[in-house]
């Protein structure tokens, strides 16, 4: 039976597209020749690549007309997320790129034709995006061209390395002052992206991320040299392991060196009127187990949730101000301790331990950036307590805020005497309001 695809409707194309994959992925592989199978495998990319740019193309018009704000209340990303399960930084850069390929037509056009990967469509765009304010649409046109067909043979990076020839084709006149001006803009835009982030990848690491403009760099990277050229010459003399070390590892040594040097020497400034400190939770029963048996204590690290060995605990509290905060079979908090210095309430530091963040499904904020929130709010006679108060950041902080109005809408927090915060979508949300909880809150439970 033969469909007719232009009688379909999307839901009913995405179907079909389901059901072909379905059929493909049974584990049976129908081609003989090692050319048919690399001819395959080259049509699969392609194939992949026109539907990541139609999976940009709908996040984007999604996105525009702000429905997941409509309908639930949040960004689009933040309800991918909570929906699909993807990472923040994937859902954001579907999006982004959406917003590019509406902007440049012809890009569009090559990548919903499998002309472009996705690596190529996010190099060429972000080429685009860099040319001068003052470019006429035809200059605009031209460019979108000339790199569409670059793409035919460079690939994401080299594309990435045109911005310069493209200036001297498009306007070769003014391309040197333009060029110029390129590099100020750069540095302008180098000081404002500036960042340093740290995600746990859940197996025992977290992975520094960062970018900074290349004269603040420059003293940084000399410093960790200087660091590594020291424990280098260090581990040569003592470590006969030592030149099994790849320069990426001594680096991260000469990192943390740098570290436990402002640490041992008291250089590192105080936060909040106290110097940092580590918070560590453990449940009240692996607690009584295991304190006779140093050797299998295990502890979570505060805002992460992320598992910490006994020996690196061990190490922690060997110079650490300690703020044990006990929690029992069911989580809740049962003491909070404070060290002399302590800034934070303890009722804000066992909301931290409590929620571990935001409590909206889909969000990652972490603690340091949310509001303790009023379930009942203070106007209408909540107390400030602990069962009547959990962690929100500041943008669902403003959707779950309860208003004046009895009849208005809005989603609500239910915090239940024997589980984990609940968020209840309005009934145009969900006509049924089914409770839903964080994705964090129902991890497999750890033994």
């Amino acid at each position: 039976m033969e469909l007719d695809f232009e009688q379909l409707d999307d839901a009913a194309l995405v179907a079909v597209m389901d059901a072909a994959l379905s059929a493909l992925g049974d584990g049976r592989v129908r081609l003989s020749t090692g050319k048919q199978k690399l001819d395959l495998l080259a049509d699969a990319v392609r194939l992949d690549a026109r539907l990541t740019a139609w999976l940009s193309a709908l996040a984007a018009e999604i996105e525009r007309g702000e429905i997941a704000v409509q309908e639930h209340g949040t960004s689009t990303v933040t309800w991918l997320v909570d929906a699909v399960r993807m990472t923040r930084r994937a859902a954001g850069r579907m999006v982004i790129e959406g917003e590019r390929l509406q902007r440049f037509p012809i890009v569009a056009q090559a990548a919903a034709a499998g002309a472009l990967v996705p690596e190529q469509v996010q190099a060429i765009t972000q080429v685009l995006q860099d040319l001068p304010d003052d470019f006429d649409t035809d200059q605009l046109r031209q460019a979108e061209e000339l790199m569409v067909g670059f793409a035919d043979t460079h690939n994401a990076a080299d594309l990435r390395a045109l911005s310069r020839y493209l200036l001297e084709v498009l306007d070769p006149d003014t391309a040197d002052a333009r060029e110029a001006a390129r590099l100020e803009r750069d540095l302008r835009t180098a000081e404002h992206n500036r960042h340093l982030t740290f995600a746990h990848d859940h197996h025992g690491s977290v992975r520094i991320r960062g970018s900074l403009p290349v004269a603040d760099a420059e003293p940084f990277i000399k410093l960790i040299d200087s660091y590594t050229a020291q424990a280098s010459r260090a581990l040569d003399r003592l470590d006969p392991l030592a030149p099994n070390l790849t320069p990426a590892q001594r680096r991260a040594d000469a990192l943390m060196a740098l570290v436990d040097r402002h640490l041992a020497n008291a250089l590192a400034p105080s936060h909040g009127g106290d110097r940092p400190r580590v918070v560590v939770t453990l449940s009240y029963d692996v607690m009584v187990k295991t304190a006779t048996d140093a050797g299998l204590l295990r502890g979570e690290l505060i805002g992460t949730g992320e598992p910490i060995a006994a020996s690196t605990l061990r190490q922690l509290l060997c110079d650490a101000d300690v703020m044990p905060a006990v929690l029992g079979s069911r989580s809740q908090v049962l003491d909070v301790g404070r060290a002399q210095r302590l800034v934070t309430a303890p009722i804000r530091a066992a909301l931290e331990v409590r929620d571990q963040g935001c409590v909206f499904p889909g969000c990652d904020k972490q603690p340091t950036g949310c509001h303790a929130h009023h379930i009942v709010p203070w106007w209408a006679g909540g107390v400030t307590a602990l069962h009547n108060l959990v962690l929100v950041c500041p943008h669902h902080h403003g959707i779950v805020e309860p208003g004046r109005n009895p009849k208005a809408e809005r989603w609500q927090v239910r915090l239940p005497s024997d589980g984990p915060p609940h968020v209840i979508p309005p009934k145009r949300v969900d006509p049924t309001q089914r409770p839903r909880v964080h994705a964090r809150y129902t991890a497999p439970m750890r033994t």
